[in-house]
């Protein structure tokens, strides 16, 4: 009895023995090895994490190149007017000189449309006002006069002569082929045309009053018919907005004051495309 108490006791131990063997191949230096594969139980650390991106740099786009500035003259502002004109941000005509009325018709422009309004033409109020207006005409673009004298015809280059352009819409003053002043001047309606040829000074009223029309005539110097060179406040006030009733009409009195004190009866008057 005691003997099958002993080998029972026996192979318990064993038993336990075994079992004691298995634990102790998983316990190393006095606690349990990790396992081979594992999941972590909680959230990774900030240094676990992957390294997160810094935002992109906000870049802003290049600001517009300025193509015209207020005070510079050049061709291109008068045709930067004639568009302004044309959109009706600026009322007087081309004068090819960047003024402060150029300047407050584009930036008046400019904030219509939400650009800065800086008064500056850059590329975008550009390009903008492009899409806007039709290319002006030769007649726009010289809408306030300012063209360049055209070139004198051939008989205007002797004696003395009031040489009248209807291109550039000029009359210079010319002795023996010198030109000694120029002014802009203006022409009849196609209804009241001035006549084109050469002719004559007949003769001269310096507060001349026009008996068919009623209208003063100042410093009118006749050259065919009821046709004079005279100064005219309506052209000096409208500009080319008017035309005469076929006389040639100076807008600058200094200047037609001194054509009157120059110019002879008999001189000749020559006027031509």
């Amino acid at each position: 009895m005691r003997t099958a108490v002993l080998r029972s006791s026996i192979a318990v131990t064993g038993v336990l023995a075994l079992v004691a063997g298995c634990k102790a191949q998983a316990v190393e230096g006095g606690r349990a090895a990790p396992p081979l594969t594992s999941s972590p139980s909680t959230p990774a650390s900030d240094d676990d994490k992957p390294a997160t991106p810094p935002p992109a740099p906000t870049t802003r786009p290049p600001a517009p190149k300025a193509l015209l500035s207020p005070g510079a003259r050049t061709g291109n502002v008068r045709e930067l007017q004639a568009r302004l004109h044309q959109v009706a941000w600026l009322y007087e005509g081309p004068t090819g000189t960047y003024d402060a009325s150029t300047t407050k018709a584009v930036k008046g422009f400019q904030a219509k449309r939400g650009l800065p309004s800086t008064g500056v033409t850059d590329t975008v109020t550009w390009q903008r006002l492009l899409r806007m207006t039709h290319e002006p005409t030769k007649w726009e673009l010289y809408a306030a006069g300012g063209q360049t004298p055209a070139k004198p015809d051939p008989r205007c280059m002797t004696g003395r002569v009031l040489c009248v352009s209807k291109t550039s819409r000029t009359l210079s003053w010319m002795v023996d082929g010198r030109r000694v002043l120029t002014t802009e001047v203006r022409f009849g309606s196609q209804y009241t045309p001035t006549r084109e040829g050469v002719f004559h000074v007949s003769f001269k009223s310096r507060h001349h009053v026009s008996t068919l029309y009623d209208t003063p005539m100042p410093y009118a110097m006749f050259f065919s018919g009821g046709q004079a060179v005279h100064y005219s406040s309506d052209f000096a006030a409208r500009g080319y907005a008017g035309a005469s009733h076929g006389c040639v009409n100076v807008k600058d009195e200094e200047k037609i004051a001194k054509l009157f004190a120059q110019v002879k009866n008999g001189d000749k008057v020559v006027i031509y495309w």
